[in-house]
């Protein structure tokens, strides 16, 4: 096997190994074993998760990370051990991101670097918060001001909070400990009332039923529990800070459930890894330097850096693989069930085709448009978490994982094809201004490129636009109702038909077929983003006031490349000026 061919393999072999380091198990913290505690299953919104994704959701949401640095690195763990056992160290710490200067304004804070604030910051403020975000929920979403809507959102990001601290054991009230050994008495069965009422979660297993059960309704039931006793006793041992207390009971904790409820258990014990190896934030970090390998290749050591950049981008696809099948497998169904999922599916099915397309053409714009459409997705994948579990509960008409794995998979691979035809335009408008010469069978190559991936998208958008049509024919009695989304659809299936059409009529040639394949990238993330953005009809899942600027700038920044496609290249005018000025 010569160098040439040994190369990308050894750089695949250490991507390979760079990601698989993260599979590797964290220290315990201080003593404490809290990724064991992580493991722990429970109950919330509607599916067993381990309480590792509950915190990472949780914090996500809160403050938009998933650990913090306090003198010390907190992970969301930790920070949801301080929330439930530890109220008085929780409400200390900066976990709420606040942007707006109006809303900091409020708060007569003046708007720095340092956007975090702690509960007990916000506390003098709670009532101003609270006024003025039921009276900005009264209005419809469209209708309320960036003020208003950022207001809601910190008042919403609080109720979370002031949940969670209040769902074990009431935040300012006797210990879990001291709830089960006190007598049931009128007062006590109020607040075990409102504590099952308002529970975020359900941490106990079981108890002659199926469901797991919140500690409120434990502690209504007034028998002794051992899932409720070994809960008490962790957060006795956290709130003392006693280690070897804190992970015997963790221990005696785990021994319930799995008894109780062992597939619960193994379910939980899949997931906590699978969060703590970030898949898709790795696959990112793997698609850039895959782009930097192959960008240094063009100014050194072309051959060497460019099939190096190939094994990097093939490593970015296979732990981009291995997340989504994970997906999959703790879900129970097919890759695309809402908008985040979406993303990356879209991303993934460009970079194997750009990996297919680098192995046939072998000029390093296969794996230039693979990564960037690989790291694209994933970023904005990525700017999708921030709603919550990624894992939801389907919707009830969305609950099909036979039209889940024909629609909606077949139609998102041709929103992947739509895209990664305009990339790969986009490339030709860069390159045909950038590069120092003109290269006319690198130029053939790219027009082959993207006429073959158009092909492919218009087969795949048709398919999945007729299978969406038959779905919504079984779930809502008609075959179309030209329904924003619908239209949407349509309008990516007619627009790689108009440039097929146009092509072979001779109307568009090399330029003007690369402009109508950027200009797909506007019909598709429409399709894609704008029937949310609208927030109305059957498909809309709620109006994303925030994707309105990026939208915006995206669709700007492909109009600048269209433009790029049509004037003739930078260097032609340049060519002219010389050779004016030597006339």
């Amino acid at each position: 096997m010569t160098s040439g061919k040994v190369l990308p393999w050894a750089v695949f072999g250490l991507a390979m190994a760079f990601a698989g380091a993260s599979l590797l198990p964290g220290r315990p913290a201080r003593g404490f074993d809290v990724g064991e505690f992580g493991r722990l299953p429970i109950l919330e919104g509607g599916r067993i998760k381990p309480f590792d994704s509950l915190a990472r959701n949780s914090l996500l949401m809160i403050r938009g990370q998933q650990s913090f640095s306090v003198g010390q690195r907190v992970t969301a763990d930790e920070w949801l051990l301080d929330v439930l056992f530890r109220p008085d160290v929780a409400d200390r710490e900066p976990v709420f991101v606040i942007d707006d200067p109006e809303v900091l304004g409020l708060f007569g804070l003046k708007q720095t670097s340092d956007r975090y604030f702690s509960l007990l910051t916000l506390v003098p403020h709670l009532d101003d918060i609270e006024r003025l975000a039921v009276a900005a929920r009264q209005l419809d979403s469209k209708q309320r001001t960036r003020f208003q809507g950022a207001v809601l959102n910190l008042y919403q990001r609080i109720g979370l909070y002031y949940r969670l601290q209040n769902t074990v054991q009431v935040a300012r009230g006797p210990a879990l400990a001291a709830e089960i050994a006190a007598p049931l008495d009128t007062v006590a069965a109020e607040r075990h009332r409102r504590m099952d009422q308002f529970a975020a979660f359900r941490p106990l297993p079981p108890s002659g039923g199926e469901l797991f059960r919140s500690t409120g309704e434990a502690l209504r039931a007034g028998a002794p529990d051992r899932g409720l006793e070994a809960l008490s006793r962790v957060s006795t041992a956290w709130a003392t800070q006693d280690a070897g207390a804190f992970n015997l009971s963790v221990a005696e904790l785990v021994a319930i459930d799995r008894e109780a409820q062992p597939q619960a258990v193994r379910h939980a014990a899949w997931e906590a890894p699978f969060n703590r190896a970030q898949p898709f934030y790795l696959g990112m970090i793997l698609y850039v330097l895959a782009a930097l390998v192959l960008f240094a290749s063009w100014l050194w050591k072309p051959l060497p850096l460019q099939r190096a950049a190939f094994g990097v981008l093939a490593a970015g696809a296979v732990v981009h693989t291995a997340g989504l099948a994970a997906r999959m497998a703790l879900q129970g169904r097919p890759p695309v069930t809402n908008l985040y999922s979406s993303a990356i599916f879209v991303g993934w099915c460009a970079v194997l085709v750009g990996i297919v397309l680098e192995r046939i053409y072998r000029r390093g714009f296969g794996t230039a448009v693979a990564a960037a459409c690989g790291f694209v997705s994933l970023i904005i994948a990525h700017h999708l978490t921030g709603d919550g579990d990624t894992m939801e509960m389907m919707r009830a008409v969305l609950d099909s994982n036979i039209w889940l794995a024909t629609h909606v998979v077949t139609i998102t691979i041709g929103y992947s094809g739509t895209f990664l035809a305009g990339m790969l335009a986009a490339g030709y408008a860069l390159r045909r201004h950038l590069a120092p010469r003109a290269d006319p069978a690198t130029t053939r190559s790219l027009v082959s490129m993207v006429y073959g991936v158009i092909c492919f998208s218009l087969f795949f958008s048709f398919v999945g636009t007729v299978l969406g049509g038959i779905w919504a024919d079984q779930s809502w009695g008609r075959f179309w109702g030209w329904d924003p989304k619908e239209n949407g659809a349509l309008l990516i299936v007619l627009w790689n038909a108009i440039i097929l059409h146009a092509r072979w009529g001779g109307y568009v040639r090399e330029r003007g077929l690369m402009a109508m394949a950027v200009f797909g990238n506007v019909v598709t993330s429409v399709s894609w983003f704008g029937v949310n953005m609208l927030g109305i009809g059957l498909h809309s899942y709620g109006f994303m006031e925030k994707a309105f600027w990026p939208l915006s700038t995206f669709i700007a920044s492909q109009l600048v490349l269209m433009t790029l496609c049509l004037v003739p290249p930078l260097r032609s005018h340049a060519s002219a000026k010389l050779t004016s000025a030597r006339s």
